[in-house]
């Protein structure tokens, strides 16, 4: 009986480190805003990323895919994964002063694609 267990055991830890990248981190994963941070943080934050942090932000714009909801948290989200599927081979983080989190439930939702590059 213990061997069948150990047996188990050991191919769960098999399947956990083939789904896992080379530094401990599920292979996909996205950067979206924190729902707790209000919307005024996270408007500062969505601006410097549409802006100067260099996010692709056209697809929140009206009429595109990724428009509605039509909420500064979904826009933010939808531009903090820009950025960050952008830079983050590049060490670029999902922080954006503690408005972000990072999640491995992709955010898409019906036209909207939320990007997704693999780590190098």
């Amino acid at each position: 009986m213990q061997s069948a267990l150990m047996r188990i055991v050991l191919a769960l830890l098999f399947f956990a480190l083939i789904l896992r990248g080379n530094d401990g981190q599920m292979f996909e994963e996205w950067c979206i805003a924190d729902e707790q941070t209000p919307d005024d943080e996270l408007q500062r934050a969505l601006d410097w990323a549409c802006g100067r942090g260099g996010a692709d932000c056209k697809k929140i714009q009206p009429g595109q895919p990724c428009f509605f909801p039509n909420t500064v948290k979904d826009h933010a989200s939808y531009a903090f994964n820009n950025y960050y599927q952008k830079f983050k081979n590049k060490k670029a983080t999902c922080y954006f002063n503690a408005a972000a989190m990072v999640t491995d439930l992709d955010p898409s939702h019906g036209s909207c694609k939320f990007e997704f590059t693999p780590d190098v």
